[in-house]
Formats: C-alpha cells, structure tokens, sequence
C-alpha cells in the first residue's frame, strides 16, 4: 500500500512540476495567496448549500453566549469570503481575522449582503499569534475549515483561550483525516502534498480532533459528522470526497464567584447544545471533556 501511495505521488509531482518549481522559485506562495480567494468565494457557496443545516444547527444558541449588554461579541479567525455571515445572530459584533489581505474585497461584499451583522474591523493576522486582540475581550470564537491549514494547531487553541472571557465558547467545523483502511484515507494520502500546496497550506490527513482534545477547554463537546456533500473523486468506485469532518462547542475557564455569568448558566448552555446535537444528525463519536 504504501509503495502505491509512493508510485501515485510521484505521478501527481511529473504532472505538477511547473507548480513545484514555482514554488523552489519562492513565487507559488504569491500566486497562490491571490487565486485563492477566487476559489474560495465559488467553492463555500457549493458547500454553504450542502452544509446550511449542519451550520444553522451549530451556530443556533450562539446569543447565549452574549454578555451582559446583550450584544453577542464574535471572533472569527481564518474568514475567508465571510461565509459563515448569514449564520450569526442579529446585531452580532463580528471582528474577523485572515492571513490574507486578498479576502478583504470578498469580506465587504458579504458585509453588505449582511446587513443584521455589526462589523467591527478586518485583522491581517495568523491564528497563531493574534496579539491585536486583548484578552478575554470576545464572547464567541468561530473557526470553520480552517484548522486543517495552519501551522501550529496547539498555537492557535491557546490564542482562542486567551482571546475568549471567562465562560465564552468556541465553535468549530472542521475536515479532517478519513478512518484508516479506507478509500477516502488512501486518495487522502496519495493527495496531501499537492494538495498542501495548491490549495494554500491545506492538509488532508490531520487529525484535529486530537489537538482539540488536547486544549486547555473547560468543557468540549465535539461530534465527528459525515458532512452530505455530493461531490466525488473520480478516481475509484465508492469514493466520495472529503466527507468526513468534525463539529462541536467548547466553553473556556471556570467563572469567578464575583462575575455576572455563573459557571452553572455557562454549564446550562452547553448542555442545551448538546441534548440538541443528541437528537440531531450529527454522529457523537467524540470525546465529551468535563
């Protein structure tokens, strides 16, 4: 198997030899961060049509969340077009983050097609080091499709714990590495580096549950879920395309004595989340932290 793998990627590399040699040249990374956007903005309206009741069902209690004025502050890192905008409550402050400036154009338009949404600024920053956000200054942190390309997945859960106050949440949606011994791991295998490449950093194979599990949470609820999506790799009978992800909320830090948000309302609403997920389509063969 993994001879074939081998054979497959040396196959991929000839015929992707020119984005290679860019890349040697230092000039892919340029190019690559200016198509992308134009992907990006065709490929999240495919996905938002076929994840649209996943995403409503995961964001559905995200104004629980909101603190006392009653006004829910919103951090999403890794934006992109601002896919997620028609998902977020009512007048939800939204701050949103992206390494790319090329996003910016894309994000506008989507703030105008937005307009229950309060937008605060646009931050030209990796998740990994989001120092222009104060601590303990946002409500809720979004991240969707995004854990799979960054650096250091560690990095970027402490950012989120240290950004977030006492009691807010962080909620997720991500792809992630398909059960071993199947097809969908092995064109996974066979695609990563190219893949890696061509589509700005993303991976195919990581497991990012397991960094999740690994974060300094309070409480995590995470679900692995098959995502509906109908689109295939024509490559083998059966195999479908990057289907599997994981879903879930997590609350950071145990409320003190003194603050207005008691850690049994912060308990309460994550609870809800869950009884909801329970009755829903999402598959819970995730790890519940306490």
């Amino acid at each position: 198997m993994e001879l074939t793998i081998f054979i497959l990627r040396l196959a991929i590399y000839i015929l992707a030899f020119p984005m290679y040699l860019l890349n040697f040249l230092g000039l892919w990374s340029w190019i690559c961060k200016k198509w992308f956007p134009y992907f990006l903005v065709r490929f999240t309206v495919m996905y938002n049509e076929q994840m649209a009741s996943k995403k409503q069902e995961l964001f559905s209690n995200l104004q629980e969340f909101a603190g006392p004025s009653g006004k829910l502050s919103l951090l999403e890192v890794g934006c992109g077009t601002g896919a997620n905008f028609r998902f977020y409550p009512p007048g939800c402050r939204v701050t949103c983050i992206d390494p790319n400036p090329n996003f910016e154009k894309f994000l506008i338009k989507s703030i105008a097609e937005n307009r229950h949404l309060q937008f605060e600024r646009f931050v030209v920053a990796a998740g990994e080091n989001m120092h222009q956000v104060a601590d303990g200054s946002v409500d809720v942190v979004v991240c969707t499709l995004v854990l799979c390309s960054v650096k250091n997945q560690e990095q970027i859960l402490r950012e989120v714990c240290r950004v977030l106050r006492p009691g807010g949440a962080f909620y997720f949606m991500e792809h992630v590495a398909a059960e071993r011994s199947t097809w969908n791991s092995f064109w996974q295998q066979v695609l990563d580096p190219a893949w890696h490449l061509l589509f700005d950093g993303c991976n195919l194979t990581r497991e990012s549950w397991k960094a999740l599990e690994r974060a300094s949470f309070s409480k995590l609820k995470l679900q692995h879920i098959q995502a509906p999506l109908s689109w295939e790799l024509p490559l083998a009978e059966g195999t479908t395309g990057d289907r599997q992800q994981v879903a879930g909320c997590a609350t950071e830090k145990k409320m003190s004595s003194d603050n207005q948000w008691s850690a049994d309302e912060d308990e309460g609403q994550l609870s809800r989340l869950i009884r909801k997920s329970r009755d829903s389509p999402f598959v819970p063969i995730g790890k519940y932290k306490p």
